[in-house]
């Protein structure tokens, strides 16, 4: 039963020092993961816009540049001064010594017809009049065109500009270099799978992508959903990968930058501290449980050691109370007794004198009269010790000084326990040196410390042995020796035999105060007991105590 509560007790433990334990830590370890990668995210979109907005300024920057010299070459030279033959290659030659990126540079008069041009391709005398761009430049003084194929069939752009020389309107136009330009757009790739592109509002592509994507081919992102100036977002391409995406406006609105980087390659650090942070959790759950288990099991089982020993220390004391009880009824009895025996004892004597009167000595059954008064007498003595006896081994167990003979006590002690030993079959000798001083000592406590070492003997042997009892004198002391010829005690039982409530007796046949008692007896009075004990050949107790002179009366 006992055993069913303590394994619910231990279970309860376990669950609610757990629960304590992890809910905290598993609700803690969500919410700083939760708020780590809200804030890594948007660090992540912050960088991923501020190259957006870094690489436009860049860009347009590259051609405020270009549109820059171009008004400068326009307002500084007349029509006809780049029209003569060699001028304008010189001024083509300076643009590109101070900023480059120019491929080509090319003079259109207002009827749109190319009258001068320096660059890779054959141009002169073909007219743009019908082109998009020269209205647009005509209209607008400068113009920095979308990438169109035009003439030369293959993918460019241009910046115009118009100048009005008298009355005369005239246009200087060139043609960026696509592989300066690109390589400025470039610049803003990052990681494996980051690119930076160029589409115009009806989403054609004005530059190469780095993973496929031809230039003007048209675009799969929808350039409406960025706001305007710098925006970043994410969304699901074809693949069904996250791609955070950040779009800054160009050219007045007209281009717009788009960087792109997988979510999941920016996402790295993130996910590896996550694998981290989910190792350290579910390490510090198994070390929670562990460290829970082996505790609880620990503290249930000192509780259950304690327990027990409380329930034993209850039997005991339930014990020692029947035994105290047993014993002030065995005095009340013996005082009872012995005055019966006193009457017997003093009947017989006066049967013992009448006896001796003639009339009865002439008896013919004279001899068997005295002869019972004999063994009346000698039962009535012997019953009369053994109630003084009992009435000795009741009195109470205060230190009480007084003269003791060692081996009148043992012969008491011994005359005591003869019936018990004599029932078992076990005899008792005595070797006791004659010539024992005595000492000063406590009678009651000494006869209580022979009795437990003879008792013990003879429970040790159980039946049929024998028990020697000696005395003898060493020195300043006196040695009193109790062996038996029993089984013996094992080696790993001899360090333990004093310890209280140990015993090597079967269930409800020792209580394991006995020799507790006696070595602390022995010890109280100076004196020390030992032990020697060998398997298959009994056990030896010594006690030896000092011999304290009695003071002079």
């Amino acid at each position: 039963m006992k055993r069913r509560l303590y394994a619910n007790l231990r279970r309860k433990i376990i669950f609610i020092t757990l629960t304590v334990a992890f809910i905290p830590l598993i609700f803690l370890s969500v919410i700083i993961y939760y708020q780590f990668a809200q804030v890594f995210r948007n660090k992540i979109e912050e960088q991923i816009e501020y190259r957006a907005r870094a690489q436009g300024n860049a860009i347009e920057l590259f051609l405020k540049e270009r549109t820059a010299i171009l008004l400068a070459m326009a307002d500084t030279y007349t029509f006809d001064y780049l029209a003569a033959r060699g001028k304008l290659e010189r001024i083509f030659q300076i643009m590109n010594h101070r900023v480059g990126g120019f491929i080509d540079l090319g003079l259109i008069d207002s009827a749109g017809k190319h009258v001068a041009y320096v660059g890779p391709y054959n141009l002169i005398g073909l007219n743009y009049y019908q082109q998009p761009w020269f209205g647009e430049v005509e209209s607008k003084g400068v113009y920095v065109s979308d990438v169109f194929t035009g003439y030369r069939r293959i993918p460019h752009f241009i910046i115009a500009v118009r100048r009005q020389e008298n009355n005369r309107i005239w246009i200087l136009r060139a043609t960026i270099d696509s592989d300066v330009f690109e390589g400025l757009v470039r610049a803003a790739q990052v990681g494996k799978t980051g690119d930076a592109f160029i589409i115009n509002r009806e989403g054609f592509h004005q530059t190469h992508l780095r993973f496929g994507g031809e230039i003007l081919s048209k675009s799969n992102l929808n350039p409406t959903i960025f706001g305007e100036g710098t925006t970043a977002l994410e969304k699901v391409n074809s693949e069904g990968r996250k791609v955070l995406y950040a779009g800054r406006w160009l050219k007045k609105n007209s281009w717009l930058l788009v960087i792109s980087q997988d979510a999941s390659e920016e996402m790295t650090k993130l996910f590896k501290t996550k694998r981290i942070e989910i190792i350290i959790v579910v390490s510090g759950c198994l070390l929670i449980i562990l460290t829970t288990i082996f505790t609880t099991r620990l503290t249930v089982r000192h509780l259950e050691t304690a327990d027990r020993k409380m329930n034993e220390l209850n039997a005991q004391l339930v014990h020692a109370d029947k035994l105290a009880a047993l014993g002030k009824m065995a005095a009340g009895v013996a005082h009872e007794i012995n005055n019966p025996l006193a009457v017997i004892a003093e009947k017989t004597g006066w049967m013992e004198d009448l006896l001796t009167e003639e009339e009865f000595q002439k008896s013919q059954h004279f001899e068997e009269y005295k002869k019972s008064l004999r063994k009346i007498e000698e039962h009535v003595e012997r019953a009369r010790k053994v109630t003084h006896g009992m009435l000795g081994f009741a009195r109470r167990m205060e230190p009480h000084l007084e003269d003791v003979d060692i081996n009148e006590i043992l012969n008491e002690t011994i005359t005591f326990l003869e019936s018990y030993a004599r029932t078992n079959n076990i005899t008792i000798e005595k070797e006791l040196e004659t010539d024992l001083p005595i000492i000063a000592s406590d009678r009651a406590q000494l006869q209580q410390v022979f009795l437990n070492l003879i008792t013990n003997a003879i429970d040790e042997i159980g039946k049929d042995g024998l028990v020697c009892v000696s005395s003898r004198r060493i020195n300043s002391e006196i040695a009193v020796s109790v062996r038996d010829n029993g089984q013996g005690i094992p080696k790993e039982y001899q360090a333990r035999v004093f310890e209280p409530f140990f015993t090597t007796k079967q269930g409800g046949k020792g209580t394991g105060l006995g020799l507790s008692i006696t070595h602390n007896i022995v010890q109280n009075m100076g004196g020390t007991i030992t032990l020697e004990s060998e398997k298959e050949k009994g056990t030896t107790f010594t006690v030896r105590l000092p011999i304290v002179v009695p003071e002079k009366k």
